[in-house]
């Protein structure tokens, strides 16, 4: 039994951060999971420079020293909304001991075992340094392919091109047993009450925009593999659209914690008692 914590799409809020570390220093949960988009947004005005270095790590430090030994393991992945550059200063919280970097890893850590995985199918943003093909080269009506947006970093063409989500996930699990495993994904599942977008009505080129912008790869491969619980956000106003933060795919459970309001949106959850899982707005 772990007690867990999930939260997503922070987007550099003072207070959405301030309310997670205090919920930490309140709950004294075994794991804390951060589903991405950590860093203000790229229009917001705030400093991005080193905000992982200049803004996240003091407060982490100061919640070790708080907790000692309470302190739990800290798991997080980027977002869309996030910078390839970002990694740096997220590895280098990992070679203080703050968290760990999960993206395109299997960890063990507070009694429960995490697959991350950060990117999403294309969106209509130029941002793609989280962004990959999903399981084919299709784009959907309004969308930016991989191919045409922006990288912050150079990226060989052809792994842009060929790239996609389903392959990288039969990369990072393999042949490994996931009936207790928790997946961090950034993006949704395709079709769920957790990728419901408010595209109502929108039209390109006369074409509809689809209402579900989820990824069809992690939706196959929930529904394959099985993994215990799966952890989700990017799509802020789905959960007041559908009245859902959760939803099943066969046996896996489903846990979003993207929210379109100034709150945090906090899931809590034990590990062995998925349904018994809460959100909170804080």
């Amino acid at each position: 039994m772990s007690l867990c914590l999930f939260a997503t799409d922070l987007h550099g809020s003072e207070h959405r951060y301030e309310a997670l570390w205090d919920a930490v220093r309140s709950r004294r949960p075994h794991v804390v999971l951060l589903g991405g988009d950590l860093t203000p947004h790229p229009f917001s005005g705030s400093s991005r420079a080193d905000y992982i270095g200049d803004a996240i790590a003091p407060r982490l430090a100061g919640l070790r020293d708080d907790l000692g030994r309470h302190y739990p393991a800290i798991l997080a992945i980027l977002g869309n909304d996030d910078s390839v550059r970002d990694e740096a200063g997220v590895l280098a919280l990992e070679e203080r001991g703050l968290w760990r970097y999960a993206h395109g890893r299997k960890i063990e850590a507070g009694g429960v075992t995490v697959y991350g995985y950060a990117c999403v199918p294309p969106t209509p943003f130029l941002n793609k340094d989280w962004e990959k093909y999903d399981v084919s080269r299709y784009v959907p009506p309004g969308c930016v392919s991989p191919e045409d947006g922006m990288h912050s970093t150079a990226v060989e063409p052809s792994t842009i091109r060929y790239g996609t989500i389903a392959r990288d996930l039969e990369h990072l699990t393999g042949a490994d047993d996931l009936d207790r495993a928790i997946m961090l994904f950034h993006s949704p599942p395709y079709e769920t009450t957790l990728d419901r977008a408010g595209t109502d009505g929108m039209m390109v080129d006369h074409v509809p925009m689809d209402l579900h912008v989820g990824s069809i790869a992690i939706r196959r491969f929930i529904e394959k593999r099985g993994p215990a619980i799966t952890l989700h956000g990017h799509i802020h106003e789905s959960a007041a659209i559908t009245g859902s933060w959760r939803d099943r795919l066969g046996r896996s459970h489903l846990l979003g914690a993207a929210h379109d309001g100034p709150e945090l949106a906090l899931v809590t959850f034990d590990s062995d008692d998925p349904d018994g899982a809460e959100r909170i707005l804080l």
